[in-house]
Order: structure tokens, then sequence, then C-alpha cells
């Protein structure tokens, strides 16, 4: 019985240690993250995208640089992934978060799950991106957007909700394909209806402004 707990002992001590290095590296991501948030929301200030954009680029570098090193420690543990996961679970929701949200300013379009672990340098078979954390960090990125349309319109930009609308649209309708459980993951695909209704309510009130780009144009079309 000693010789067993004792077993149990090193392993504990073993594990402790490994999980307060994964933490260190944890934190550091958080910290990156915190920064990077910070840069993108000048977005919502009217600075011009190119220049928000390369602020917020150069804190993914950092992420890749931190992801490498949990990579390195995982390899010390062969096939504990899912023991030590949730020690850096919330960083990385939020890091799919921003780089999909940068990605969608950059391009209109959603950034795939493969397009993320590329982004974040993961990808190995044995440290990938978790699909459920890839899923979250979308539903936490679709949150931003609604702020974002509001802040567009009152800059000027009335064919923004327009675009927005229809990219969540088609997101919500794709999420719409997965059989959710009645989890984390399920309240925040809940929680983008909230962000699509918000931004339909943007959309048909430039419309009926008349200020909407697309019914001008088909008017003066019409006109001629």
């Amino acid at each position: 019985m000693e010789k067993q707990f004792e077993g149990f002992r090193a392993n504990l001590e073993e594990s402790s240690r490994l999980r307060e290095r994964i933490r260190v590296v944890a934190a550091e991501m958080e910290s990156v993250t915190r920064i990077m948030h910070s840069n993108l929301l000048l977005v919502h200030q009217s600075l011009p995208i190119s220049e928000v954009l390369e602020k917020a680029a150069g804190q993914i570098e950092k992420l890749k640089g931190l992801y490498g090193r949990l990579a390195e420690i995982l390899h010390e543990c062969p096939g504990q992934y899912y023991r030590y996961h949730g020690d850096w679970r919330s960083e990385t929701q939020t890091a799919v978060s921003l780089v999909a949200f940068l990605h969608w300013l950059e391009t209109g379009n959603l950034l795939a799950h493969e397009g993320a672990e590329k982004k974040l340098g993961l990808g190995d078979s044995e440290f990938g991106l978790d699909i459920e954390d890839y899923l979250i960090g979308i539903c936490f990125m679709s949150n931003e957007l609604p702020r974002y349309v509001v802040n567009q319109v009152t800059a000027g930009d009335y064919d923004s909700p327009r675009k927005v609308l229809k990219f969540l649209t088609d997101l919500h309708a794709a999420f719409r394909m997965l059989n959710l459980r009645n989890d984390f993951l399920r309240k925040k695909f809940d929680g983008m209806k909230y962000d699509l209704r918000r931004v339909e309510e943007v959309f048909y009130d430039v419309k009926i402004r008349g200020l909407s780009p697309v019914d001008a144009a088909q008017e003066q079309t019409q006109q001629t």
C-alpha cells in the first residue's frame, strides 16, 4: 500500500509542476490577447482599418510563440492533452475570437478552423485547436459585430449593416446545422441570435431612412 501511494505522490507532484509551467504560459497568453483586444477596439473609433489591423496583427506572432512553448511542455507528457486543456482553454477561445475578427475585417469572410490553427501555429497531431474552442471563439467574435455596425453607420458607412447582416445570417444558419447540447457552447450560440437581431434593427433603420447605398442606386436606376 505504501509503495502504491508513494507512486501516486510522485505522479501528482510531477503533474503539479507541469501544470504550473502551463499556467505561466497561459497567463502570458492572456496578457497578449488583452493587448490585441485593445488594439482591435480601435476599429470602433473609426480609425483606418489598415492601421488597426497592423497594430493587432503584431500580437499574433507572440501568440504563436506561446503556443509553441505549450506544445513543448505537452510533448513531455504524450496523450495528456485533455488532462491539462482546461488551463489554457479560455485564452484559446479569446485568441480565436480575435484572429477571426481580424480576418473578417480583412476579408469579410469567416476564418475557417484550419485557418485559425495556422494563424496560431497549431495543427500538430498532439496539439491542435479543439473544435469546441474554435466554435466558442467564433461566437465571441459575433459579439463585436453589432457595435461595429453602429459605429460604422455613425461614421457614414451605410452599406455596412447589409454586409454584416448577410454574414451573421449565414453564420447563424451554419451553427443551426450542429446538434448542440445544453452547455456553454449552446448558450453562446443562443447569444448570437441577439447579435443578429441588433444588426437587423440597424439595417432596417438605415433602410427606412433611405440611407442604404443599394436602395439609393436602385431608385436612381428606376428614375433613369
